[in-house]
């Protein structure tokens, strides 16, 4: 047996040393409770590195050139969100609120400075790059526009400075968007073997990168220089850390935010002592944070500043549901591995979200089959296999699944739309067009700040937006 096999089996004994080890390191006090889950994510580092357990592997983090191994670690215990505009309700508070009123604020010294704190590999940094972008139009080359991105591993500050996505990354997004965004690659390998995405140059060069770990806000050793950031976006990465940890940097945070310069933090993460820094603000779907103002609360102006682009009104009427979809025919796909076990759907619909986000679409998709052997009729998992079918180029595949998605649950709106969108990439017009109209419709028949399930937190009347926009921009609509 295999020192590598001996060890898959459960913890071993240096476990507990080493765990210590890693959250001192590294703050990651959401392993606390969580020694399964890291212990897979050590036994990856252990096969790499050829080690046979966790006392062999701290050794190793402890040599000379442990730094190396420090950053391959660090990587692979953080879980990496790699998709664009992620959480809808929050961008269209940047699109409708927050970034023109900082805009109109800052019209004097025509300066912004924003920071994505725990970037990932660079979505949410490039995402805000866009809208500003679009947002000053042709008065951007009149502004001083600063976005930095910091995040603790060095490989996925690698992938945002490449600014190269699979698939996946793109997901959410029409494919008039991707293609006024984003350059079209050819297969390579890794995550862009099926080709992917680069994004344009004139928003890439409007982010620069740096690593950094939020507790150096603490002790003082966090790299950024200065303070003063007109918005400060620290979203789904305070989970990472204990509570007394998380109260200061968030306190850090708010010190470092400029005059009415504006924090989002994850929607899981408001937590009422933050009041005494900083001043919760509600907006449409989601809540932001301001620096006390002694002056009062910031007025925002239902019109646009000059040079900035007005949002889209919103669509007056649904278009018509079309009929539902047929049942689904038998999947013709091969599991890439042998079933495993028998695992919860909503575990299993926890681990390929992560696998799938982090790029590691082969394993997502064995988790997925493995756990359809036990819920073939979950819709949720359906979805997930049409999404990551396509990922990875299988477009006849995709569709069934997405169908049988839809024949589980025929109101699931983000499987109409997502049929809807491979439909179109497919150019089969009429089909695409009824695949879209039935989640246009679908949303419209719901309250519009309903977050869509599995919609990465698109609500209700931004897909019906979403929906009136692609065809507008069609020269002609089928039905």
């Amino acid at each position: 047996m295999s020192a590598t096999r001996k060890v898959s089996f459960g913890l071993d004994a240096g476990f507990s040393v080493l765990k210590a080890e890693i959250i001192a390191r590294t703050g990651h006090h959401y392993y606390l409770d969580k020694d399964a889950l890291l212990f897979d994510r050590l036994v990856r580092r252990f096969k790499v590195c050829g080690l046979p357990d966790s006392t062999a592997y701290l050794a190793r983090l402890s040599s000379p050139d442990g730094a190396v191994e420090w950053a391959a670690l660090e990587a692979e215990i953080t879980i990496g969100e790699t998709f664009f505009f992620r959480y809808a309700e929050q961008f269209q508070a940047l699109r409708t609120t927050i970034l023109p009123g900082l805009i109109a604020a800052r019209v004097g010294q025509r300066i912004l400075r924003i920071w994505s704190a725990g970037c990932s590999t660079g979505a949410e940094p490039y995402s805000i790059a866009i809208l500003v972008h679009e947002l000053l139009g042709a008065a951007l080359p009149d502004w001083r526009v600063s976005i930095v991105g910091t995040d603790i591993s060095t490989e996925a500050l690698a992938t945002a400075r490449a600014a190269r996505y699979g698939r996946w990354a793109l997901r959410t997004l029409p494919p008039e968007e991707r293609l006024r965004w984003f350059l079209p690659l050819p297969a390579g390998p890794g995550a862009l073997r099926e080709g992917g995405f680069a994004l344009r140059p004139e928003y890439r060069r409007m982010v620069r990168f740096a690593q950094g770990n939020l507790l150096g806000l603490i002790d003082g050793s966090e790299p950024i220089d200065g303070a003063d950031y007109d918005l400060i976006l620290c979203r789904n990465v305070l989970i990472y850390f204990s509570h007394e940890h998380v109260l200061g940097i968030v306190r850090a945070l708010g010190n470092r935010l400029a005059p009415e310069g504006w924090l989002l933090l994850g929607h899981a993460e408001p937590n009422p002592a933050f009041a005494g820094w900083i001043t919760p603000v509600s907006l449409p779907g989601t809540v932001a944070y301001r620096r006390p103002d002694p002056a009062g609360p910031l007025e925002v102006s239902p019109d646009p500043p000059p040079g900035v682009v007005a949002p889209r009104d919103p669509v007056d009427s649904p278009p018509p549901i079309a009929e539902g979809p047929p049942p689904p025919e038998p999947n013709p796909l091969p599991a890439l591995a042998e079933a495993t076990g028998t695992p919860d759907p909503e575990d299993a619909l926890a681990r390929i979200r992560h696998l799938a986000d982090t790029g590691q679409t082969g394993e997502a998709w064995r988790t997925l089959r493995e756990a359809l052997t036990v819920t073939p009729t979950d819709a949720r998992l359906r979805y997930y296999e049409g999404l990551l079918a396509r990922s990875l180029g299988w477009e006849r595949e995709a569709e069934r699944a997405l169908r049988g998605a839809l024949f589980l649950d025929r109101d699931f709106v983000m499987a109409h739309f997502q049929l809807g969108l491979l439909l179109s990439a497919l150019d089969r017009a009429a089909p695409a067009t009824r695949a879209l109209d039935n989640a246009g419709r679908l949303a419209h028949s719901l309250a519009p700040d309903t977050v869509l399930p599995e919609g990465d937190g698109v609500t209700a009347v931004e897909m019906v937006e979403t929906v009136r926009r692609m065809f507008a921009s069609r020269p002609e609509r089928v039905s």
